[in-house]
């Protein structure tokens, strides 16, 4: 079952790809076929396979011989360790599929804002109601205590607001990926993947600065910090917690 699942994030993280490419340009991500992003030619279906057609092309398009992004194959590879290990974590359950859907939403977030600054509305919106149909299906379903997700919202709003508000430091895109986090995981993993998102964006920040890639000026996508911690907070949230409250 293991070998599935990897397998299965792997086929979806191809398809994550596509959408990260995609969505910023505006193109549907279901139609056309997919196509080389240098020469426009669309790619026959044998050489869709993830990861193996990356190696047995040896990182070039067929057709005109440009280098694909040695990217394509590492998110697939990427999302394919992220269902195994979430997997190995909460079994074959529901928390199981919702994670694994939250962890797709996520990776494009991520990365198109890191390619492109931008959080797009169509992106964390469809996020978002997805979220909501869990909620409601523990709510009636499950019976599941659903305050937990309405305290990650507040919580949300209440911090991330007064930071946009005094320090003008993130934008509002930022705040919808975390109401996107909110409505998936709850308070408590909300909470950690805030204040794991500060540290992380705040350690790599100064980084960039000290070895001057950026400046103090320069604009840094929070969003690929957020998706890190938040998928950090699902898989090892808990260890975290017990560690950093057994150095305190």
């Amino acid at each position: 079952m293991n070998i599935i699942i990897f397998i299965v994030g792997v086929i979806i993280g191809s398809f994550l790809n596509l959408c990260i490419y995609r969505i910023p340009k505006g193109e549907s991500i279901i139609y056309p076929n997919s196509y080389c992003e240098k020469c426009g030619v669309s790619i026959e279906v044998y050489n869709l396979i993830p990861v193996i057609s990356y190696i047995f092309l040896r990182g070039k398009c067929k057709c005109c011989k440009n280098k694909i992004s040695l990217r394509n194959p590492l998110i697939e590879l990427l999302t394919g360790i992220l269902f195994f290990c979430t997997y190995n974590i909460f079994g074959l359950s529901f928390n199981f599929i919702k994670y694994i859907i939250f962890i797709s939403f996520i990776i494009v977030i991520g990365f198109i804002d890191l390619d492109t600054t931008n959080v797009y509305t169509k992106t964390t919106i469809s996020a978002m109601i997805v979220g909501i149909i869990y909620i409601l299906i523990e709510k009636f379903y499950f019976s599941y205590d659903v305050k937990t997700y309405i305290y990650a919202v507040l919580l949300c709003i209440t911090i991330i607001g007064i930071i946009i508000f005094i320090t003008k430091g993130m934008g509002s895109g930022d705040l919808d990926i975390y109401l996107v986090v909110s409505l998936f995981l709850g308070f408590k993993i909300t909470a950690m993947t805030i204040f794991l998102s500060f540290i992380l964006g705040s350690i790599i920040g100064i980084l960039l600065i000290i070895s001057k890639i950026k400046n103090r000026k320069d604009y840094i996508s929070f969003g690929p910090f957020i998706a890190i911690a938040s998928i950090f907070s699902i898989l090892i949230g808990d260890k975290i917690f017990l560690f950093y409250i057994s150095i305190i």
